[in-house]
């Protein structure tokens, strides 16, 4: 009974929901990145290198080729041929490709957000630092942290941080 208690502990925590939820997106953007390879990138590639279906791109290792080869790579393992699967292989590394650049684009969005988050929302203002001040152009009363006047979009030189004490 020890056991199955330790385990839904465990089961619960918070980092353990998180990757069960993120490995469940990851598979299911897998699948659509597999889908956009294999199904709209790869169709126009094959066209131009001169067969339908790249995937069908491979090598026959051992086996009878009948006369004329085969015509897919389904055929040739139908008939029992070792075959080398370089079209496949491609195809993987092409996902994997489309996946890593649209995960450094999502990071980088997410590092942008929080850097921007930060900026706005920062530390909270020191004792003694005032909370307002004037803009310099149109004479507005703006927060005092703030680098762009939103009366007049003036940009501001940036509020010095009142020293420690």
């Amino acid at each position: 009974m020890g056991f199955i208690k330790d385990f839904k502990k465990f089961a619960m925590r918070g980092n353990m929901l998180d990757l069960a939820i993120g490995f469940t997106v990851g598979a299911a953007f897998t699948t659509v990145v597999k889908s956009l390879v294999n199904d709209v990138i790869m169709p126009p590639i094959g066209m131009v290198t001169g067969n339908a279906d790249f995937s069908d791109h491979f090598v026959v290792l051992k086996g009878e080729i009948p006369e004329g080869g085969f015509k897919t790579l389904a055929d040739a393992q139908e008939a029992g041929a070792v075959t080398l699967n370089y079209g496949v292989f491609l195809n993987s590394c092409l996902s994997l490709l489309i996946v890593a650049i649209a995960m450094f684009v999502i990071i980088r969005l997410v590092n942008r957000l929080d850097e921007e988050l930060d900026e706005r929302f920062g530390e909270p203002p020191a004792p003694g630092e005032p909370t307002e001040k004037k803009c310099e152009f149109c004479r507005s009363t703006i927060p005092y942290r703030a680098t762009r006047c939103p009366q007049c979009t003036s940009q501001l030189a940036a509020a010095e941080p009142a020293a420690s004490v």
